[in-house]
């Protein structure tokens, strides 16, 4: 594969067959249920509720209204650029700023590279719960790192992804959390466990429930991550404009339902003091099904985050190279193995960084709050740019969303990207670090393209706008 300058086959995609269009609305609802499913509900569980004792689904839904907001912008612009891009295609139509839009692919990749990183880490720590190995938090991190290693080693060796392997997934990871559902309910209608719980508040010094909500926001709405990618699927299916609606807000309302559900089955079985840490529902499980063997349950959650971790590294080392073939990014981050055929050295490069924040950052909430935070910030920016190209019209019919939704969600999400939220400032730290090596390396790349002659053009959204983190 050889290096071509920016838009160089511009002329050429007219010619370029279509993606196929096999996705009907039940496929589609399995893949955005699937995206958002995962990690999230797996391991910040008893971090929310550390933050607000048992109201712990309170938090979740609040996140639940705060995509549900958000999700309206993307589906007008989803079908009104029915293409398979993103928040950077998104941003530069709206703008036309190739230094906003790099700036919003960045940080596309960078949530996703701390999704991986969480996930690894949920990964080490239920293996630690599920084996009984009780394992020490520097030898987590060792784990963390390992399987980090793994997946790197997966990536590099190329995966060919695959509906029908998302919708095996999906069932898993919806399995476990079916498992959590029914063992909380089975034991409900014993009349086990304390069911009022589930409406108790933690005390805080001056008594307040606002601001607690709001922190434990911040973390839940990590778990509402993946909405956001499926856009990527516009182009494949059969109708979008018709379909996208119904089934993004379908798939949101069902992973809401099995989050409230999830959440009140774990704070009925175990006190939320009791349910704090990174395997809150291993925890679930051994109170209220102690004969129920736990290493099928740990199978299946380490199962749901490591497929998060390789799905999120395959899509940052994407993000990477694309960026690399647009020089928006240094060119040595566009190569490509000859025999495997993959982005060995954006690989390495977003391997390296996941090191780091296992490493340095290291635990989950850090981790999954910088994700969020993260996305945040980018839901912000969409939002504004919903509003921005209303005056861009197009040919065909799409979902226009009331403007007062688009307004709600800049202001939402703005707010909860806020130090005001009691946002543990080394997600702040974290954040600006990552952003802050892109644009070293943005700057280094307009050096070498000054000092080589190549001009940047409009960027090409197949290469810059495509992914986004699944949970």
């Amino acid at each position: 594969m050889t290096d071509v300058p920016m838009n160089a086959g511009a002329q050429s995609l007219a010619a370029e067959p279509s993606l196929r269009r096999v996705m009907g609305p039940w496929l589609l609802l399995l893949f955005i249920v699937g995206d958002i499913l995962g990690t999230g509900i797996y391991a910040l569980t008893g971090q929310v509720a550390k933050q607000v004792g048992g109201v712990v689904w309170l938090p979740f839904v609040i996140a639940f209204v705060v995509a549900l907001v958000t999700a309206f912008s993307y589906l007008e612009l989803v079908t009104k650029y029915p293409k398979a891009a993103g928040a950077a295609l998104y941003t530069h139509k709206a703008f036309g700023i190739h230094f906003v839009t790099f700036i919003v692919a960045f940080a596309v990749m960078c949530s996703g590279i701390t999704s991986a990183s969480t996930a690894s880490r949920a990964f080490a720590a239920n293996m630690s719960g599920a084996m009984g190995l009780n394992l020490s938090a520097f030898a987590i991190t060792i784990t963390g790192l390992v399987f980090m290693a793994l997946v790197a080693a997966v990536n590099f060796r190329g995966v060919g992804e695959s509906l029908k392997a998302n919708v095996v997934l999906t069932c898993v990871e919806l399995t476990g959390l079916l498992i959590i559902i029914v063992i909380g309910l089975w034991a409900i209608g014993l009349g086990q466990g304390d069911v009022s719980r589930a409406i108790q508040f933690r005390s805080t010094a001056d008594g307040g429930m606002f601001w607690p909500v709001i922190a434990a926001t911040t973390l839940a709405f990590f778990a509402m991550v993946g909405f956001e990618d499926s856009v990527n699927m516009a182009e494949e299916c059969k109708d979008p404009s018709r379909d996208f609606p119904k089934v993004l807000l379908a798939g949101l309302v069902i992973t809401c339902l099995i989050y409230v559900l999830v959440s009140v089955s774990a704070i009925t079985l175990v006190a939320p003091e009791q349910l704090e840490g990174e395997t809150p529902l291993l925890k679930v499980v051994q109170q209220g099904a102690p004969n129920f063997p736990i290493w099928i349950f740990g199978f299946i959650t380490m199962f749901a985050v490591a497929n998060t971790a390789l799905i999120n590294m395959l899509m940052a080392s994407r993000l990477v190279y694309g960026m690399s073939r647009e020089h928006v990014l240094p060119p040595a981050l566009g190569r490509v193995h000859r025999t495997r055929r993959t982005p060995y050295v954006a690989i390495g490069f977003t391997t390296l960084l996941a090191f780091a924040l296992i490493t340095f950052v290291g635990e989950v909430p850090a981790l999954g709050g910088t994700t969020a935070l993260l996305l945040l910030c980018v839901f912000t920016v969409v939002n504004v740019a919903v509003l921005v190209l209303r005056r861009d019209s197009v040919s065909h019919q799409h979902f226009r969303t009331p403007t007062i939704l688009p307004i709600l969600g800049a202001m939402f999400c703005a707010f909860l990207a806020s130090p005001w939220t009691g946002r543990d400032p080394v997600q702040y730290r974290v954040a600006g670090v990552l952003i802050g090596v892109g644009i070293v390396l943005w700057l280094i790349t307009i050096m070498v393209n000054r000092m080589t002659g190549i001009t940047r053009l409009e960027p090409d959204m197949e290469h810059l706008g495509r992914g986004g983190p699944v949970n």
